[in-house]
């Protein structure tokens, strides 16, 4: 006998299949939106309430005896539990201030090749002949450390005139390892000349994120600085932040960022030492206080799974060292249990900023994310094609980098 399957049978079937699966989706929903992690201040009370108001739902949740962990059960099968991170309660220093940034770098980088002209006219490279590569960080020269150029030119000159090789102890990405060469006179300039192009200093400007007063440790900028050549980041052997004034506004446009310019003098203008150069920022200490007069007594801190998609604000510099507040929006947040550098999406909303930059522009990085009465992190990225938006870094792998203690030390169940 055939069947003959109509419109109505299936609509009949697809229905009946519904029926059937629908129940399913409530408790799947709720179990889906169960957190594996919460972190809470140590003032912050931890409920251990149903996950449903509803009388009539099978979803509860009770604590384990350490208070460290929060099971949740379905019609009393246990199926999922949150472990609950005491955080302390962290008091920061909201920043804004436009700063100033002298890096020198942990020995001589490597940025090009040259060629040098010798006695008979004939042009060599005696770094490429060695196979010195541009990002090269040399290190060391005959056994003693380079942290400048005129270490490195007082070692050419006297290895050329002695007439001997010079050993050169270099980092290429994370290996280490040696090369000789000999130097080369230049006839036209001359000199002794190894033919490589090298930098051992970077200098720019960003925005400040916090001070910390307890430890007297700041975060700045939110992500790595990196060299204009070689595109890597840069590995510092010193380094110091300085006050700076910002002169002008380059307004950004699609697929153009914008900058800020600014100026700074490095004698006169000092605020502390740069001690790290990370994926999150830069990071040391100040020499002395740092204030901020909307914010007299400090802001908490404000964790990833705390904030929340919607309005919030950001301190920055437009003009000389007036620090304001301007209107953005948290478009989406994205908390992980690693660090992240991109951690949050922000858009300019407020029309002020709009008008004066087009939106996030260079120089803004590290500008502090404010919500809900907490520092939540900083903007770091612009959107080349969209310059009203960029990322934003959480607060919390930031104070991480800076060396700053978040977490209460766990007490172990009995």
């Amino acid at each position: 006998m055939n069947h003959k399957l109509t419109s109505k049978h299936i609509c009949g079937s697809v229905l009946l299949l519904l029926m059937l699966i629908l129940p399913l989706f409530s408790p799947l929903q709720k179990y889906l939106a169960i957190p594996t992690e919460v972190k809470v201040t140590t003032s912050a009370e931890i409920e251990a309430a149903p996950v449903s108001s509803h009388p009539n739902e099978a979803w509860t949740a009770f604590s384990s005896t350490n208070d460290n962990q929060v099971f949740h059960e379905f019609a009393g099968v246990p199926l999922k539990k949150t472990d609950i991170k005491k955080m302390k309660d962290i008091r920061l220093i909201p920043g804004g201030q436009s700063v100033g940034v002298e890096l020198h770098t942990k020995g001589v980088l490597v940025v090009g090749h040259h060629l040098v002209t010798g006695e008979a006219d004939e042009k060599t490279s005696p770094g490429e002949d060695a196979r010195v590569q541009v990002g090269d960080i040399l290190l060391k020269g005959n056994g003693e450390e380079l942290n400048s150029m005129e270490d490195l030119s007082s070692l050419v000159k006297d290895a050329g005139k002695d007439g001997k090789a010079i050993k050169f102890t270099l980092k290429r990405n994370k290996e280490i390892m040696t090369t000789t060469l000999n130097p080369s006179f230049n006839k036209q300039e001359k000199e002794y000349q190894i033919g490589l192009y090298i930098r051992d200093s970077a200098a720019g400007i960003g925005t400040m994120t916090f001070y910390h007063p307890d430890s007297k440790k700041y975060g700045a900028l939110g992500h790595v600085i990196s060299d204009m050549d070689t595109k890597k980041p840069i590995e510092i052997h010193e380094g110091t932040i300085v006050r700076s004034h910002v002169t002008s506004i380059e307004k950004g446009s699609q697929g153009v960022p914008g900058e800020k310019r600014a100026e700074f003098s490095l004698k006169d203008d000092r605020l502390g030492t740069i001690t790290k150069n990370t994926p999150f920022g830069i990071f040391g200490e100040l020499d002395g206080s740092m204030d901020n007069k909307s914010y007299p007594n400090g802001l908490p801190v404000g964790y990833a799974e705390q904030v929340e998609e919607g309005p919030a604000k950001i301190l920055t510099v437009l003009d000389g060292d007036k620090m304001q507040t301007f209107d953005v929006e948290i478009v989406s947040n994205m908390p992980k249990k690693s660090p992240v550098t991109k951690g949050m999406i922000v858009k300019i909303t407020d029309p002020k900023l709009l008008d004066k930059t087009g939106g996030i522009v260079q120089g803004m990085s590290g500008s502090p994310i404010i919500q809900n009465g907490k520092i939540i992190g900083a903007v770091t990225h612009v959107f080349v094609n969209d310059p009203t938006s960029g990322y934003g870094v959480h607060i919390e792998w930031m104070l991480q980098e800076a060396g700053i203690e978040i977490y209460e030390k766990q007490q172990k169940a009995s």
